[in-house]
């Protein structure tokens, strides 16, 4: 079972039914004890990482969110929920975020904002989760801000919109994609499958 957190962010809805298409039971869910006992969880979200955060300690999700990911279950995750893994943003000045992998949020400049719509990805180390993509291949962005890992071994690779920045990490049990998957059509449902084959 695959937890997908629910702290009112994001059309939560869209990624259920994609992992659905590709064959696994997904739970949205804002019960701790859900997330507790799926066996991989999804931190997916659009928006911005200060009412996020304040909405997940509201629903007491942050212990569970840490636990999950230090008992090494896979974990995804997309768009804001990338960012939200990092320690801080500079929306509104210093956000904090779940401090969990070391690295700034920081927002586009002098380029029109959101970067919305398909772009490249381009390979910087291998992950199992982007099995199967090819160098150059198209998937969907919606966001304003970018992560900056501190440790850039963490980037599996980067997509330029005027500067590159990175889109998609992996760490240990960690994953993370700032690109929609749910979005991106067969190769968005193909990274999807790629994390239901992960295991602990």
């Amino acid at each position: 079972m695959i937890a997908i957190i629910d702290y009112g962010m994001g059309n939560l809805r869209s990624v259920q039914k994609a992992f659905e298409r590709v064959g696994a039971a997904a739970l949205v869910t804002q019960n701790p004890d859900d997330i507790a006992q799926a066996d991989q969880v999804v931190l997916p979200g659009v928006g911005a990482m200060q009412p996020a955060m304040e909405r997940l300690d509201e629903l007491g999700l942050i212990p569970v969110v840490r636990e999950s990911i230090s008992v090494g279950k896979p974990f995804l995750g997309i768009c804001l929920g990338l960012q939200l893994l990092f320690e801080t943003s500079s929306e509104g000045g210093q956000v904090q975020g779940l401090g969990i992998l070391p690295g700034t949020v920081e927002r586009f400049h002098a380029l029109k904002v959101p970067h919305m719509g398909w772009n490249q990805i381009s390979f910087r180390d291998h992950s199992p989760l982007l099995a199967g993509l090819k160098d150059g291949s198209y998937l969907y962005f919606c966001h304003s801000y970018f992560v900056r890992p501190k440790d850039e071994s963490v980037i599996c690779a980067t997509t330029d919109y005027g500067i590159g920045f990175v889109c998609a990490i992996h760490w240990n049990n960690i994953f993370g994609v700032q690109f929609h998957p749910e979005k991106s059509q067969d190769l968005g449902l193909g990274i999807l499958k790629n994390f239901t084959e992960v295991r602990a």
